[in-house]
């Protein structure tokens, strides 16, 4: 009879004591317990950390379902943050894997695990001791992107004598703006370079936009992720935010720290999972 569950894998990790007994106490993405997954004993130092979740949520076809709605998305994602975050608590070296990241059975997860032994521990090795940070730069509302102060000049009233004043007025707000803009991003360049010389690694992500820009004012101009060595947090985040301060038009948000999400290696599945 075919297993109706898949196996979710979380994090890659070093199979210590310390960790064996972490997962103990862990709930994953659909309540399930957590546990370590290695190759046979005596050849490997390296484990999974995984949960059998439900084939009828997480088999390709309802799990593509399911990522289209926000709620279940999110649930989902903070219990997989939380797990990884719990085995960071404990003291291990952890290299998250990408949401829903399944196998057909916990024999694949450890051959996929066998697999890239070598590089996942080159990795951990790299990792171990060091933490990510994320940068968020962001221009304040009243310095907008040239191009949205583009569109905005183009609204202009009817009335030949009201529209030729209201574009002066739109024009020379503009060339004020884009003045401001430029200092901006001369600024963000610089906070940057401050941020690279203080980290081990940085990965520039795209800018957020929207919700995903967070609840604070402003364009996000800058959203970068650093690795720093974990005995040095608190001197990135003081150099940071001692950069930024009075640095007109610019508003600095450092977070974390996390687990490096943005420097662990994100492995595809050996075998996807039936449908």
């Amino acid at each position: 009879m075919t297993d109706p569950n898949l196996v979710y894998t979380y994090a890659v990790l070093r199979p210590t004591p310390e960790a064996t007994a972490a997962v103990t106490h862990l709930r994953g993405v659909a309540g399930e317990p957590v546990h370590l997954v290695a190759p046979a004993a005596g050849t490997h130092r390296l484990a999974f950390a995984v949960g059998h979740v439900p084939a009828a949520d997480y088999a390709e076809a309802p799990l593509a379902a399911h990522l289209d709605d926000l709620d279940w998305l999110e649930s989902t994602v903070r219990s997989h943050h939380a797990v990884v975050a719990a085995l960071v608590g404990c003291g291990a070296a952890v290299l998250p894997l990408r949401l829903a990241t399944v196998y057909h059975d916990e024999d694949s997860a450890r051959q996929a695990l066998d697999t890239r032994r070598d590089y996942f521990l080159s990795l951990l090795e790299r990792l171990t001791g060091h933490v990510e940070l994320g940068v968020k730069l962001y221009a304040t509302p009243d310095i907008t992107p040239p191009d949205a102060d583009a569109d905005a000049a183009r609204e202009q009233p009817t009335g030949l004598g009201a529209g030729r004043a209201y574009l002066s007025i739109r024009r020379r707000r503009q060339r004020r703006n884009e003045e401001a803009w430029r200092m901006v991003a001369q600024a963000a360049a610089q906070l940057t370079e401050t941020a690279r010389a203080l980290a081990v690694d940085r990965v520039a992500h795209s800018p957020q936009r929207g919700s995903l820009a967070g609840s604070g004012p402003g364009t996000n101009v800058v959203n970068d992720a650093y690795l720093v060595r974990a005995d040095g947090v608190d001197a990135f985040r003081t150099g940071i935010l001692a950069a930024a301060d009075g640095v007109p038009g610019l508003r600095v948000e450092v977070t974390g720290p996390w687990a490096p999400y943005s420097f662990a290696l994100q492995p595809e599945p050996q075998s996807e999972p039936a449908a």
